[in-house]
C-alpha cells in the first residue's frame, strides 16, 4: 500500500505563553514573534494552516503582561504590545520594537509596511524588468506583519464532501470570521527573523544533488532523435547537464480532436515524436540526466488519453461515455485518480514533474489557491514510499519554500529582465524562498543580444538553480555553439563552472536545510546597520564564502568593459577568478566600481575563504556525473585563517541519508609559514566508499600569493606532491595523488607565504590595451600610471589638453574617456 507522507506539524501553542479574552488571543511564540488573533465567534484556530505548521516552540518565552486603564500591556525583551482588547483598530492595537534606530519602529494595526524589504512574487511571466513583490519578514523599521487570516487549514479527516480521503490530512476552509496575524519584531536581526520564520512555517527541504547542476529546457517540438543528438552534442562539447526538462510537446498537443478541447493539458506521449517513451527516458538516464516533463493540469483527464479508461472507472464514469474527468483539487477521489495516472508515467522513468499552472487562483473551495494545493499535494506525493521528494512549480505564498524547486516564469529577453533578477532572487530569501529557478537567458520576445546572453549565463552559474530556457523560435535557442566565438567561450565556461561548484553548492544545500540559511542572501542580512549594504540591490552573498555582483549592463564601447557597483564589507577580499586583492579597511566597508570584460564577472572571496570544487576530468567520471568526486579541487584565499566543512551523503533520501563530513582549514600567520589541512572523512560510513570514495586525489589552489616551497604529509607521513605557480591568477597549486580518505592531509608552506605582489600597473596596462582610444593617449596614460601610481588618476583627466598650445598632434591625441579612467582607477585603488 502506498504511504502518503504528511507534513510534520505542531500547531498548538504552548498554553503558558497564551493570553486571551472572549474574542481575542495573543500567543508569544518567541520574544520577538507574537501571534495576534480576533475571532467573532470566540473559537480560535489550533490547526496547521497553509502557511503555518509549528506554533509549539517548547519553553515559555520571557514576557510580562498587565492590564492598565483598560489596555493590555505585554512586554518582552524585544517588543512591547499595547491592546485595548476590542476589535482590532489602529488606535487600539500597537507594537513598539525595541533596539532599532528608526522613527517608524511602532506598528499600528492596519499600517502600511513601508520599511519592509519585500519578499518575492508568484511569477515573472512576460515580465520585462520590475514586478511588484510581496512582503518579507525583515524590515528597516524593525517590524513585519504576515496575515494568515485567509489561509485554509490542514485537518485529519476520513471524509471530504462525502468522499473517502486516502491522504490522511486534507485542506479545508477555516471556520469563522476574524484576524490571525504574526508580528515579527526582530529589529535588524534579519537572520534570526528568517530562522524563526522557518521554525514557524517549516524547514527548507534538502535538494537531491542533481538539482544543483545545469538544467536544459526549451519550449520546442523535440523528437527523440533530436533530443538525444542534443545530449550527445553537449557531451562532445564537454558541457555538463544533470536535468532534462521536457516542455509540453512530449504529449499530444496539436493532434487532439477539437471535440475534446485544446491540447494544452495532456498525459499521452506523442508517439510521432517519441515512438518508445521508455527507451527515450532510459537513454537519458544512461547519460546521467534526470527528467522532468511539463504538465498543465487544468483540463482534467479526457477521453483521448491513454489512461482515460482506468481513470474513468476509478471516478465511477462509464469510459464509453467519453465524459471528461474534470480537474478538481478539492476532491480526494479525483486527486487519487490523478496521481495514479502520474504514477504510471513515472514507472516509465519520469523523475519529477514541472507543474506549470497558469490559470488563476480559483477552486471549488473558498480561499484555496489551486497552485498552492498542487504544490502541496504533488510534493508530498513525490516523497511517497521513501522517495526523495521534488517538484518544480511557481511560488504560491509564504510557506512555499517547503515545496522546491521554484519556477519563476517566462521572462522577456532584455537587459531590463536581467537587471531585475539578482535583486528578485536575493529578496526572495526575505520570505525564506531560497531555491528559485529562472529562465536563464530569457524566454520570449526581446531581440538577439549575444552579450546579454553571456552575462545571463554568468548569473546562472551563481543562481540557486541554473536552468536555461527559451521559447519555440528557430532564432532563440540557447545552445552555446550558436553564438560567436568569444560569447560561446564565456557560456561554456559558465556551464562548466556551475558543475564544478557542486561540492560547494551541495554543502550550502545542507546548510539551508539544517541551519536555515538560503544560499543567496541580501548583503544587508549581515550588515543591517550599514547604509551601503542596502545600496547594492543586485549584489548578494552566495553561500558562506562568496560575494557575487553580476554584470547587468552592456559593455562600454570605449573601455570594452562593463561596470557594476560593489560594496565589500570590512576586510580583505580577492577576485575569485584572478586572485587580485581588494582591501576594505574601514568599519563601513568599501564601495567601488568594478569593470569586467565579456568573459569575466565580479565574484569575490573573503580572505581565508575555502571553496571545494570537482574538476571535469577522467577521475570524476562522465561529464554529467554527480557522484561524490574522486578528485577534489579546493580553492583557498590567503590573508586570514579560514575553515570549511565539506558535506557529502550517499544520495539515498534527503536528510535521512548517510552523511560524511571533511574538515578543511587554513592557518595563516602573516610573515610566517602557513598550513592547509584536510581532515579525514568523518561520520556515517566514513571512508569505506559508501559515501565518499575510499581514495581521493586533491588539488589545493592557494590564490593571491607569491610562489613558495611546499611539503605535504598524509597520515603523518611525508609524500611527494607536484606544485605549480600561475602568474595569471597569482595562484600556487599543490597536486596530491590519490590518498586514503581516512587519512588527514597537511600542506605546509615552508618559510613565509607572502601575499601576491602588486600587479596594479600591469592590470591598468591591460585596461588601456583593450580600450578603444588613440594609441598616443594610451602611451601617455601608461607612462603616468607607471611613474605615479594612484596619483596619476588626476592627471589622466588632463590628457585632452595639448601642452603649451601645441596642436600639431590633435589628430592623434584625444581625451581619456571617463569610463576608461574609472576602469583604470579600480586597478590602481584596489589595495
Amino acid at each position: 500500500m502506498t504511504h502518503f507522507p504528511q507534513l510534520d506539524t505542531h500547531p498548538i501553542m504552548n498554553p503558558e505563553a497564551v493570553i486571551q479574552g472572549d474574542h481575542w488571543r495573543i500567543g508569544v511564540l518567541a520574544e520577538s514573534l507574537i501571534r495576534v488573533e480576533w475571532q467573532d465567534d470566540g473559537v480560535f484556530e489550533d490547526h496547521a494552516t497553509q502557511m503555518v505548521v509549528n506554533r509549539d516552540w517548547g519553553a515559555k518565552p520571557h514576557f510580562t503582561h498587565t492590564v492598565r486603564d483598560g489596555r493590555l500591556v505585554l512586554d518582552t525583551p524585544a517588543l512591547r504590545l499595547t491592546y485595548d482588547m476590542k476589535p482590532f483598530s489602529k488606535e487600539g492595537l500597537s507594537v513598539v520594537i525595541k533596539g532599532v534606530n528608526s522613527n517608524r519602529n511602532t506598528w499600528n494595526y492596519g499600517e502600511e509596511q513601508e520599511g519592509n524589504l519585500r519578499g518575492t512574487a508568484r511569477t515573472l511571466d512576460e515580465t520585462n524588468g520590475v514586478t511588484p513583490l510581496g512582503l518579507g519578514v525583515v524590515s528597516r523599521d524593525g517590524w513585519a506583519v504576515l496575515d494568515d487570516s485567509a489561509s485554509n487549514i490542514l485537518a485529519e479527516t476520513e471524509q471530504v464532501n462525502g468522499e473517502a480521503n486516502p491522504f490522511g490530512t486534507w485542506v479545508v476552509p477555516r471556520p469563522g470570521e476574524g484576524h490571525d496575524l504574526y508580528v515579527f519584531g526582530y529589529a535588524h536581526r534579519y537572520i534570526e527573523a528568517i530562522r524563526d520564520f522557518y521554525r514557524l512555517t517549516g524547514p527548507t527541504p534538502l535538494l537531491p544533488r542533481f538539482a544543483l547542476g545545469n538544467w536544459w529546457s526549451r519550449y520546442h517540438r523535440y523528437t527523440e532523435r533530436e533530443y538525444l543528438q542534443l545530449v550527445e552534442r553537449f557531451e562532445h562539447e564537454g558541457l555538463p547537464f544533470t536535468t532534462a526538462v521536457i516542455d509540453m510537446d512530449w504529449h499530444l498537443v496539436d493532434a487532439v480532436d477539437p471535440k475534446y478541447g485544446s491540447g494544452w493539458t495532456g498525459y499521452t506521449w506523442n508517439r510521432s515524436f517519441f515512438p518508445d517513451p521508455k527507451r527515450f527516458l532510459d537513454t537519458l538516464h544512461r547519460h546521467g540526466l534526470k527528467i522532468t516533463p511539463n504538465v498543465h493540469p487544468r483540463d482534467g483527464i479526457r477521453a483521448f488519453e491513454d489512461g482515460y479508461a482506468e481513470a474513468a472507472r476509478q471516478m465511477g464514469i462509464d469510459p464509453a461515455s467519453e465524459e471528461p474527468i474534470e480537474f478538481d483539487l478539492t476532491s480526494p477521489k479525483f486527486m487519487k485518480t490523478y496521481f495514479d495516472l502520474h504514477h504510471r508515467l513515472e514507472d516509465e522513468g519520469i523523475d519529477f514533474w514541472w507543474l506549470d499552472w497558469q490559470q488563476g487562483g480559483v477552486t471549488r473551495q473558498q480561499g484555496l489557491d489551486p497552485l498552492w494545493m498542487l504544490n502541496h499535494l504533488h510534493y508530498l506525493d513525490s516523497g511517497r514510499d521513501g522517495r526523495w521528494p521534488l517538484t518544480f512549480s511557481r511560488y504560491a505564498g509564504p510557506g512555499s519554500h517547503r515545496y522546491p524547486v521554484g519556477f519563476s516564469g517566462d521572462t522577456v529577453v532584455s537587459w531590463e529582465s536581467l537587471r531585475f533578477q539578482p535583486y528578485f532572487t536575493a529578496t526572495a530569501s526575505n520570505i525564506g524562498y531560497g531555491w528559485w529557478s529562472h529562465d536563464i537567458g530569457g524566454h520570449m520576445f526581446g531581440r538577439r543580444d549575444e552579450e546579454l546572453e553571456a552575462r545571463w549565463y554568468q548569473l546562472g552559474a551563481f543562481s540557486p538553480i541554473n536552468r536555461l530556457h527559451s521559447t519555440d523560435s528557430a532564432f532563440n535557442g540557447k545552445e552555446p555553439w550558436n553564438f560567436r566565438a568569444e560569447v560561446r567561450d564565456s557560456m561554456n565556461a559558465s556551464l562548466r563552472l556551475r558543475h564544478e561548484l557542486i561540492p560547494y553548492l551541495y554543502t550550502m544545500n545542507w546548510r539551508a536545510a539544517i541551519k536555515d540559511r538560503p544560499i543567496v542572501e541580501p548583503m544587508y542580512w549581515q550588515a543591517a546597520d550599514n547604509a551601503s549594504a542596502y545600496e547594492v540591490p543586485n549584489e548578494f552573498r552566495f553561500g558562506t564564502e562568496l560575494v557575487v555582483a553580476p554584470i547587468v549592463e552592456p559593455i562600454d564601447r570605449e573601455a570594452q568593459l562593463a561596470k557594476t557597483d560593489v560594496w565589500l564589507p570590512q576586510g580583505t577580499w580577492f577576485d575569485f577568478f584572478t586572485g587580485r586583492r581588494y582591501e576594505a579597511p574601514g568599519i563601513d566597508g568599501r564601495k567601488l566600481e568594478v569593470w569586467r570584460p565579456l568573459e569575466a564577472m565580479p565574484v569575490f572571496a573573503k580572505a581565508g575563504g575555502i571553496v571545494p570544487m570537482q574538476p571535469l576530468d577522467e577521475a570524476n567520471g562522465p561529464v554529467n556525473s554527480i557522484d561524490n568526486p574522486k578528485h577534489v579541487r579546493v580553492v583557498a584565499f590567503a590573508g586570514a585563517d579560514g575553515s570549511f566543512t565539506l558535506v557529502e551523503d550517499d544520495g539515498s533520501r534527503g536528510t535521512e541519508s548517510a552523511v560524511s563530513t571533511t574538515e578543511m582549514a587554513l592557518h595563516w600567520v602573516a610573515g610566517s609559514s602557513a598550513t592547509f589541512t584536510i581532515g579525514a572523512a568523518q561520520g556515517e560510513a566514513e571512508a569505506d566508499g559508501s559515501v565518499v570514495p575510499e581514495r581521493r586525489a586533491w588539488t589545493v589552489v592557494m590564490r593571491g600569493v607569491e610562489p613558495a616551497k611546499v611539503s605535504v604529509r598524509v597520515g603523518g607521513e611525508a609524500i611527494e606532491a607536484t606544485t605549480a605557480y600561475d602568474e595569471r591568477t597569482l595562484s600556487l597549486s599543490v597536486e596530491i595523488p590519490e590518498v586514503s580518505s581516512a587519512c588527514a592531509v597537511e600542506i605546509l608552506f615552508d618559510g613565509e607565504l607572502a601575499l601576491a605582489h602588486d600587479t596594479s600597473a600591469d592590470d591598468a596596462f591591460r585596461v588601456l590595451y583593450n580600450a578603444q582610444i588613440d594609441y598616443l593617449t594610451k602611451d601617455k596614460a601608461d607612462r603616468l600610471v607607471r611613474s605615479d601610481g594612484p596619483a596619476a588618476l588626476n592627471a589622466l583627466h588632463t590628457l585632452e589638453e595639448p601642452a603649451n598650445g601645441d596642436h600639431r598632434h590633435d589628430l592623434f591625441v584625444s581625451h581619456m574617456p571617463e569610463s576608461v579612467i574609472r576602469a583604470v582607477a579600480e586597478q590602481l585603488l584596489r589595495v
